[in-house]
């Protein structure tokens, strides 16, 4: 016996280990004795307590065919199932995809190129039948996305628009209009959305034209050209950052 637990030991897996002991344990005739030394090996093996409780508990449950004693019986299901509550409390959970997810976008584009100016972080939200100028309304300072509010890093001193922008990292909001939107760069960062928004904390505030386009962008777009002007997009608005 112990011979076989050495081979199963070496040239099997957790997972296998524990499939190969519940045969092994009812294909002999078992006794109380060698199930628990069976159970203490199992532990040995699995090195890990919580690794496939499932199978302990699988194990444990079959011991009533063991003719075990009542006391014996009753303490090993209170254990199996102690065990089952502690698999269920420790399973990590996942959230669902989020309904703006977050996206990014960077110059220069190519994805080989590692040595970025400019990155913008940002949420895309949806359109989902609804007009643009419900969720982004014309005069009112926007997030430029969903969620927190958008972060925009320059890697070197950059001209934006015409006014000139220090390195770092900034919060970018919005603020719509007809003919053209204003971009809010600001020092706060890690915020939600415009609803902390502190103007004493502006860097600056640059208007730039908006125009419109005959192809309707369904989710909230951000993306740069091959002369690094960020483009902002959404339904068929379209307003273009020029940036050196």
């Amino acid at each position: 016996m112990n011979i076989l637990f050495h081979i199963i030991n070496i040239y099997c897996n957790n997972a296998y280990k524990l499939k190969l002991l519940y045969h092994i344990i009812f294909i002999i005739e078992i006794k109380n004795t060698l199930f628990w030394k069976l159970l203490m090996k199992i532990e040995s093996l699995t090195r890990f307590f919580d690794f496939k409780k499932n199978y302990y508990l699988f194990l444990m449950l079959k011991i009533n065919k063991l003719n075990m004693k009542k006391s014996t019986f009753i303490t090993t299901i209170a254990f199996a199932f102690m065990m089952l509550l502690s698999f269920n409390a420790n399973a990590q959970k996942f959230s669902e995809l989020d309904k703006s997810p977050m996206d990014c976008a960077s110059f220069p584009s190519d994805y080989k190129v590692s040595d970025k100016q400019v990155k913008i972080v940002y949420s895309r939200p949806q359109l989902k039948g609804r007009d643009l100028s419900e969720l982004a309304p014309n005069g009112k300072q926007w997030r430029t996305g969903a969620n927190e509010a958008a972060e925009i890093t320059f890697y070197k001193d950059m001209n934006v628009a015409g006014t000139d922008i220090k390195a770092g990292t900034y919060t970018l909001s919005t603020i719509p209009g007809e003919t053209e939107w204003t971009l809010i760069i600001n020092s706060d960062l890690n915020t939600w959305g415009a609803y902390f928004y502190n103007k004493a904390n502006d860097v600056a505030r640059i208007n730039v034209p908006a125009t419109t386009s005959d192809d309707s962008l369904e989710a909230f777009s951000i993306a740069f050209d091959k002369d690094g002007t960020m483009h902002l997009g959404w339904g068929n608005v379209r307003v273009a950052v020029t940036m050196k």
